[in-house]
């Protein structure tokens, strides 16, 4: 294997960072360009939709890198810089201010908000600036909808709530969903929502809107009811953010899709949420939208590029905080069979549920403000399907 002696990064979010640091602690010593469209330096996201909406945190507290340390790591950032094609076979990436040459690419651009059909202006949450801009409607907002039925509805819901704004949580398919556990914590998550003063129409669709002025709507339910609020967030999911490789020969079928290992086409990978990796588990090309994949796929591709070491698609995990609820879960999950809860551990306040497969395997977990010995020991069980015991 010939060491590339350039590696181009696009996306200067948590998984292209994470590229570029693990090349250097691997002693990759050539150069390396991470290219990010916001002006900021990296960030992490998951606060966006936590801390800082809630007004916990200000954006100095989200951020992961200064610029003296990315110096002293060699790392070139090009901030305010966006991607508009790419050359496969040239290697060649088109940028608005020009091409870059590489011998490896990893793309790590993340996905952005899917438009409401009815709502395409209305305020959403991908970016800092967004977050900081929902923050101050927030303020001024006495009664909040967020349509979507996601983690991040979730989430946003939560933060509205711990500003003492009356919310109503607007869904279509009559469940609130939690990632890659699916549906199946629906009714744990309304309770929580409930008891937390959340109004939820799970079973409804916005139909028209009016706009008034700084995020503020009349809404049209499909039942023909109209309400008006101070804000209305639409949160109905998200796309890749591929559209600048539409003219490339890469599969983008659903993100961009990788082989087990992260590799779209020789010298080009992909990370995090826009990656859509072989699972050798369920043999399907899946994208897992949670820093914690994009930081594991991060880190196995910046080995490959630096040694050759192949090390295959990460076991999903991802976590949440809603109204002061830690919700983890870690494997996979089948929609079709509910979760077990298990044994509670005598002090135990939080609870382990599991997921096993059709031939009785442990495949997946979820801990809901669990002791996190429990949910290590759980954890270690999907991994090696050894008969699980909690321990206090």
């Amino acid at each position: 294997m010939r060491t590339p002696e350039r590696v181009v990064i696009v996306g200067a979010s948590i998984g292209g960072l994470t590229v570029a640091e693990t090349l250097r602690e691997e002693g990759f010593a050539g150069e390396i360009t991470l290219l990010g469209d916001e002006t900021r330096l990296p960030y992490a996201r998951p606060p966006l939709s936590k801390q800082i909406l809630a007004g916990e945190w200000e954006p100095e507290q989200a951020a992961i890198r200064t610029a003296s340390e990315l110096d002293l790591l060699d790392i070139r950032v090009l901030t305010g810089r966006r991607a508009t094609g790419l050359d496969v076979d040239a290697r060649i990436l088109h940028t608005a201010d020009g091409p870059l040459a590489f011998d490896e690419l990893v793309i790590a651009t993340g996905t952005q908000p899917r438009p409401h059909p009815v709502l395409p202006e209305a305020s959403t949450l991908r970016t800092m600036d967004d977050a900081l801009r929902l923050r101050e409607r927030m303020d001024a907002a006495g009664r909040v909808a967020v349509i979507g039925s996601g983690i991040l509805g979730s989430e946003i819901a939560s933060a509205a709530r711990k500003r003492d704004s009356e919310v109503l949580l607007v869904g279509r398919s009559g469940a609130l969903g939690f990632g890659g556990v699916g549906t199946l914590l629906s009714e744990e998550l309304s309770r929580l929502h409930l008891a937390h003063g959340i109004e939820l129409a799970l079973r409804a669709e916005v139909t028209a809107a009016r706009p008034a002025g700084a995020g503020a709507a009349e809404l049209t339910f499909d039942d023909g009811s109209t309400r008006a609020f101070d804000l209305v967030v639409t949160m109905i999911g998200g796309t890749p953010c591929t559209e600048w490789l539409v003219s490339s020969t890469l599969d983008l079928a659903n993100g961009i899709a990788c082989d087990p290992f992260g590799v779209a086409a020789p010298g080009i990978s992909a990370v995090g949420d826009v990656a859509a990796w072989l699972d050798p588990i369920t043999g399907c090309h899946r994208r897992v939208e949670h820093q914690s994949n994009a930081i594991e796929q991060a880190i196995a591709v910046a080995g490959r590029i630096a040694h050759g070491a192949e090390r295959a698609q990460p076991v999903p995990l991802f976590w949440s905080e809603i109204h002061g609820t830690r919700i983890h879960a870690y494997g996979w999950f089948d929609p079709e069979r509910p979760l077990a809860e298990l044994p509670k551990t005598s002090d135990s306040t939080g609870t382990v549920y599991s997921s096993h497969d059709l031939a009785g395997e442990l495949r997946g977990i979820v801990g809901w403000n669990a002791p996190p010995r429990d949910f290590r020991t759980a954890r270690a069980a999907v991994v090696t399907t050894r008969p699980l015991v909690l321990h206090a």
